[in-house]
């Protein structure tokens, strides 16, 4: 067994342990340090009568795990006296009841944190305000292309920890991680990838630096032997190449940004370094639509190179047909093709989908609408004008895009009441409506630009929901 594992299986068995959070990834936290630690508590904001909540104590009791349970809306009252405390991602750090507990000596940590800390694999970590998952996905893929044994976590995948000891020293592990998984972490990954840094999450951090110091957080702990990849045409990641504490790749879309490191140059991706070009993979050989995504791949293609050889890469981009809720294309009724790209949930995402839709002249039926997460507006009306004149509204912040399209339009010399807009209170009525305005050779797509929490757990349920009424259609 690795020596870390061991030492840190010993260290937690005589330790109160508190694990803030009984959801996906703290499940098997749990499962995995109540092999060794007697004394765990956890804590959950969902009462004691949630059925989701009785689910997972009922499954626990069924495997033998026994730990005390602390619930309800007063759940973290109970929070003194603990020497280990491992925080759920969005649960904020500098809480009041954390910091009183951080200053009288507890260790206040993550499943994530531990498991990077404890794994002997050579670890990817990709982070970003957009484009985190499809190039998690082709990391993974193009290093499964090239014969490595692969663990995928962090936000997809499965949570890693209570699989550490099944990792050899030999696999590879690519990791999605978020500004809330980032925000107090104290290690990093050996490869670093920031895809490109914008406002987001803007209801749940403090400001807009506090957003970017939480993304650095990917590279600040970095070995001397490491790599960070950044967007060289993101100011904000740009601006952080000179803190790296290794090598510095760069990537974008135009040869002018990058000295080495990977780009665009005549329809071909390209590698250069010391002015010595290496021809890639033809762009129009990349299956997923959009710009963006050529931006992923390059991104990818600069976290695994040289390890992965260029047949590999460019077998990846002619196979990778894309990940679901991102453009995902569900059916084609009556010449009309239907789109789930829930996973557009603010507008930066979903004006990266309009702009791929855009580049292929399609013509859509637009059903926009989620959560507002204090994001910038700008721009989203001009992309909703490029690829449609039927727009449907369903969720919290159809106002605040209605107002960025009625302003927009006046700029682009679009009569706004020329365009078909109607408001849906649920996306049972949304689908219909979308069913009823749409007409052979358009398209139909869910692009919310907002979160899903007005109506759901997470995007994934949206998208979902949204998949199984358009497969329902007749």
């Amino acid at each position: 067994m690795n020596p870390k594992i061991k030492k840190f299986q010993s260290f937690v068995a005589n330790k109160r342990i508190a694990v803030l959070g009984v959801g996906i990834s703290n499940r098997p936290l749990i499962r995995y340090l109540s092999r060794f630690a007697p004394d765990i508590t956890a804590f959950d904001q969902l009462g004691e009568k949630d059925p989701v909540l009785s689910r997972t104590r009922q499954s626990f009791e069924s495997e033998g795990i026994n730990i005390n349970w602390s619930t309800g809306t007063d759940y973290l009252s109970g929070l003194k006296g603990f020497d280990l405390i491992f925080r759920t991602p969005k649960l904020r750090w500098d809480l009041p009841e954390l910091r009183a507990e951080r200053e009288r000596g507890a260790i206040i940590t993550s499943e994530m944190e531990v498991f990077m800390e404890l794994c002997p694999a050579h670890q990817y970590g990709i982070t970003g305000s957009d484009g985190k998952t499809t190039t998690t996905t082709l990391v993974a893929n193009m290093l499964q292309e090239a014969g490595h044994t692969v663990h995928v976590g962090g936000n997809i995948g499965l949570p890693l920890l209570d699989q550490i000891e099944k990792i050899r020293a030999t696999d590879k592990v690519v990791l999605e991680l978020s500004s809330f998984q980032l925000m107090s972490m104290r290690k990093s990954p050996d490869t670093a990838i920031i895809t490109n840094i914008s406002p987001n999450h803007l209801d749940v951090h403090k400001d807009y630096q506090e957003y970017i110091d939480a993304k650095r957080n990917i590279m600040m702990y970095q070995p001397f032997y490491g790599r960070l990849v950044l967007n060289a045409a993101n100011y904000q990641t740009r601006s952080l190449a000179p803190e790296a504490r290794g090598e510095v790749i760069f990537f974008s879309r135009k040869p002018a940004d990058v000295t080495t490191g990977f780009y665009i140059d005549q329809g071909w991706m390209v590698y250069r370094e010391n002015d010595i070009k290496t021809q890639i993979v033809p762009v129009s050989d990349i299956r997923i639509p959009g710009r963006h995504n050529v931006e992923n791949y390059l991104a990818a293609a600069a976290a695994v190179w040289p390890d992965v050889k260029p047949e590999h890469i460019a077998s990846v981009a002619r196979t990778f047909h894309g990940v679901a809720h991102r453009l995902e294309m569900i059916r084609e009724l009556d010449g009309v093709r239907y789109y789930n790209s829930s996973i557009d949930t603010s507008p930066t995402r979903t004006k990266a989908a309009l702009a791929a839709l855009a580049e292929r002249n399609e013509k859509a039926v637009l059903i926009l609408g989620g959560q507002d997460k204090k994001s910038d507006y700008v721009g989203l009306g001009e992309a909703i004008l490029s690829v449609s004149r039927k727009i449907i509204f369903c969720g919290d912040n159809s106002d605040l895009i209605d107002e960025a399209l009625q302003r927009e339009a006046a700029y682009a010399g679009v009569d706004y009441h020329s365009l078909q807009i109607v408001r849906c209170t649920s996306y049972e009525e949304a689908v219909q409506t979308a069913r009823a305005l749409s007409e052979p050779g358009e398209i139909v797509v869910l692009s919310p630009a907002g979160t899903s929490y007005d109506q759901f757990r997470h995007f994934e349920e949206r998208g979902d929901l949204f998949r199984k009424l358009v497969k329902e259609l007749t």
